[in-house]
Parts: structure tokens; C-alpha cells; sequence
């Protein structure tokens, strides 16, 4: 029997050695997830022939297609925010509850091409537009830690069915920190790429104005760093292009950095710092300069000065989808789509050049550090429905508990969440890792490293 928490790079290694089918794998987690997703509220649609399809499929690979499929028979799910093809795709949104796409995404076509197995559509609130899932058509996606509390969002159901052990490999998408935040809640890993690193075809063009890209989660960085290597790569015609890395990412998993200069930014205006959470990074920072770097802390304050500019794109982004019947909408999501489309076009042009300038001096600050670590967010998961307090409150307290987050998808650089701890509520703790723009490699070295000295491949939740 397959220990349900085992890495995307085991269960391959595991069928490439013929010590395990790919069909075998395909139904111990279908299983598991059915058992499981009833209380989790992980996956809006659970795809078990599609599943068992992609098996069967895979297995027909000759040996040399096998050992070149970087995720040959390794399950992997989808956010209901992204297309798939003869899949529903409800975006969380009662509106678009019979919505079945005509195509995939490229990115759901690369990993299918890579041997994954699609397991189902992960939950998200509506539009991708909380970080909470919740209020939307989706199930809650409840943390595994504590089910009273919040897996985060929007990829909160990918957060949750990591952490349960639901599937190794999860894609996320994230447009003020809609991978970080639910990585950090469950206590697993996620990255936010660079700004042009994944490609959006065919569906999206900039999203909410470059703020938005797609991202890998897993248990561990060295299956983040594989995920990332099968999603990234521009699509002809895409409006941003990151440069090649330097190296694979998954070869810079080996590649420990020395001697880096890393800022540390602790305090904003936009909250007040749970100390739990401080007293983890303060941990961390002091882990760093034992392996050899320079942690100094710095009093850059991107979230204050991004705030009112960040909220008033994320409005504008939600409001940009099409909506036939808003009285269906989730009230919160609907005071975003509402305010959203009060916004002019001379307004949001405006906006989106003051964003560019405000990340241009943020960048400009951080440049003398090859890494920059933070706080995910200001407190552990918080509880479902406290997020807003009320929907007409949504935009005062959103920034409170994610101020660390949102400033990077506006500068577009590359930003981690790995764990950092528990709470003495039990609760995970997370430390966010920001790179320079287009520098996944160094931060993901420097992540694994951290995974090394400070490992969490054996801490799971008691949910089974």
C-alpha cells in the first residue's frame, strides 16, 4: 500500500523500477480522495476516468519516453479557476456552474504531456477573489490542521489536498498571494514564479494586469522545483517573457547557495505582526547566518505604499470577468466585481503605471539582497467566515492579514512559502522567500536548504 504523503519524485522512481502500476497509483488516490474529500471540501470535481485514462495511457510509453516524462505516472490536480477540456470549469461561481471548456490550458496540456495523472479540479472562491475559499459554488476547503479553520485561497483547495495527502503535486494560481497563502496555512509549498515564467494561453492575457500567473504546490521543494520545470516556457504571442534559467530547476535543488546577503522585512503599517509568527522568521533568519549568510533586517515597506493601488487593480481584474446573474455572486466577491466596475479606463490606466513605478523603487531597494524573507502572511489560518468580518469591510481587512504577499505580484518577482514552525494552537507557520526578478534558481536553492536543516517531510495532519 502507497504511503499517501509520499513525494511526486517517489512515486515515479517507484513505477519506472515496474515496483508499482501506474493504474495502482491512479486508484489509491482517486480513493483517498473520495474517502477524504467529503470533509476537506479539497476538490470541486473529483476525475476518475480521466484518471484511470491517463494511466493506461502512460503504460503504453516505451522505456525511453518513460525515463523523459518528468512526472511519468505522478497524480497531479487542477484548480477549478483553469480550463480543462470536457472537464467542468465553474471558476467557483454559480454562474459558470455548466461551464465545460473547449480547450485546455497549456499548462494542463504540458503536464499531461509529462505522464501526470489528473485526479480532479481543485475548490477556489469565486473568480479566484478571497484568500479564503469559501462563500462561492465550491465546498469550503477546510485546513486539515483544524477543520474549523481556513486552507486559504484561492488555491485553497490544492493547499488542502496537499497537506491530506491527497495527490502529490498540486497546480495553484496566484494574483495577490493565491498560492502562498494557502502553502502557508496547510504547511506546504508553493512558489509564485516570476512575472512571464508561465505561460497564461490561451485563456488570459495579462491577469489583473500582470499581477496573476500560475504556480506549482507540493509537499517539498524538490517536487516544486520538477512541477515548475514541466510548467514554464513562453507560448508565441504571450505578452510577458522571463529569461531562461541559468540551470533546470530541479538541478538548482542540489545546488546549495553560500554567503547570500538576505534583507528581512518584519513590520508593516498595513498589521500588526502575530509574535508567534515573528519569533518563527527571527528563528529562520538565525538558521540562515549559521549556514553562512548575511540577514539583515530592512524597514521597506512595499505593502503600505502598494496598498490602495493593488486593491483597486484586484477590483478591476474581478470585475473583468462576465457575469450574467450577479445576484448569484458571493456578496464579498460581489463588493469587488461592483466596486470593479466603477473604475475607468483612464482610472486603471493611471493606476497600472503607478504600479510600475512603485515596484520599479521597491525593486531598486531590494536589489543589494539576492534574497529577501518575510512572513506570509501577518497570522496563522484564520477561522472560515471571519474573513471579512462583513463584505462591505472586505478591502480594509483584506490587506491586514495578507501585507506581505501582494506587493510582490506587482514587482513580479519570484516569491516562495515554505514552512516555518507551528503555532502553539498547532496551527502552521510559513516564511516567505522573495527573489530578484527572474531568479527562481537562487531562492529555490536557498529553500531547499532551509527544507534540509529544518525538515517537515514527516509532520502531517491527524485527518486520516
Amino acid at each position: 500500500m502507497l504511503n499517501p504523503y509520499i513525494e511526486a519524485h517517489e512515486v515515479r522512481d517507484l513505477i519506472l523500477k515496474k515496483e508499482i502500476k501506474p493504474r495502482e497509483v491512479a486508484e489509491f488516490f482517486i480513493a483517498r480522495v473520495q474517502k477524504l474529500n467529503p470533509k476537506l471540501g479539497a476538490f470541486m470535481t473529483i476525475t476518475p476516468e480521466r484518471a484511470l485514462a491517463d494511466a493506461e495511457r502512460i503504460e503504453k510509453m516505451s522505456d525511453a519516453e518513460r525515463h523523459r516524462a518528468p512526472m511519468f505516472g505522478v497524480p497531479y490536480s487542477i484548480k477549478d479557476l483553469n480550463w480543462t477540456k470536457d472537464i467542468p470549469t465553474s471558476m467557483g461561481s454559480k454562474n459558470y456552474e455548466n461551464f465545460m471548456p473547449p480547450a485546455d490550458e497549456e499548462i494542463v496540456f504540458r503536464m499531461c504531456n509529462a505522464g501526470g495523472i489528473l485526479l480532479g479540479k481543485t475548490t477556489t472562491p469565486e473568480f479566484g477573489g478571497r484568500p479564503t475559499t469559501e462563500g462561492g459554488l465550491c465546498p469550503p476547503a477546510r485546513n486539515p490542521w483544524n477543520l474549523e479553520h481556513t486552507a486559504g485561497g484561492s488555491s485553497g483547495g490544492a493547499g488542502s489536498a496537499l497537506a491530506a495527502g491527497l495527490g502529490p503535486l498540486a497546480q495553484g494560481s496566484d494574483g495577490g498571494g493565491s498560492i502562498r497563502i494557502p502553502s502557508a496555512c496547510c504547511g506546504v509549498v508553493g512558489i509564485k514564479p516570476s512575472r512571464g515564467r508561465i505561460s497564461l494561453s490561451p485563456v488570459a492575457g495579462e491577469a489583473w494586469a500582470g499581477f496573476a500567473t500560475f504556480g506549482p504546490m507540493a509537499r517539498s521543494v524538490r517536487d516544486v522545483a520538477t512541477m515548475l520545470d514541466v510548467m514554464h516556457g513562453p507560448v508565441v504571442g504571450d505578452p510577458y517573457w522571463a529569461p531562461e534559467p541559468v540551470t533546470s530547476f530541479k538541478a538548482a535543488v542540489e545546488i546549495a547557495p553560500r554567503h547570500l546577503r538576505i534583507g528581512m522585512i518584519s513590520k508593516t503599517s498595513l498589521a500588526k505582526v502575530d509574535s508567534e509568527t515573528l519569533d518563527a522568521l527571527d528563528s529562520a533568519a538565525k538558521l540562515f547566518e549559521e549556514m553562512g549568510h548575511r540577514v539583515e533586517p530592512i524597514s521597506t515597506d512595499p505593502g503600505g505604499r502598494m496598498r490602495d493601488i493593488v486593491m483597486s487593480l484586484i477590483c478591476a481584474g474581478v470585475a473583468s470577468t462576465p457575469v450574467k446573474d450577479i445576484s448569484l455572486v458571493d456578496p464579498v466577491v460581489r463588493a469587488l466585481w461592483e466596486a470593479g466596475q466603477k473604475i475607468t479606463a483612464v482610472e486603471y490606466i493611471t493606476n497600472v503605471t503607478q504600479m510600475h513605478n512603485v515596484s520599479r523603487e521597491i525593486v531598486q531597494e531590494l536589489a543589494p539582497y539576492d534574497a529577501v524573507i518575510s512572513p506570509v502572511t501577518s497570522r496563522p489560518a484564520v477561522k472560515l467566515g471571519t474573513l471579512p468580518s462583513h463584505p462591505s469591510k472586505y478591502l480594509d481587512e483584506l490587506p491586514e492579514w495578507i501585507p506581505f504577499t501582494f506587493p510582490f505580484n506587482a514587482t513580479g518577482q519570484p516569491a516562495f512559502s515554505v514552512p516555518n514552525g507551528f503555532s502553539k494552537s498547532g496551527l502552521p507557520l510559513a516564511m516567505q522567500i522573495v527573489g530578484r526578478q527572474a531568479d527562481e534558481v537562487t531562492i529555490i536553492g536557498l529553500a531547499a536548504q532551509f527544507e534540509k536543516a529544518r525538515p517537515w517531510k514527516d509532520k502531517h495532519p491527524p485527518i486520516d
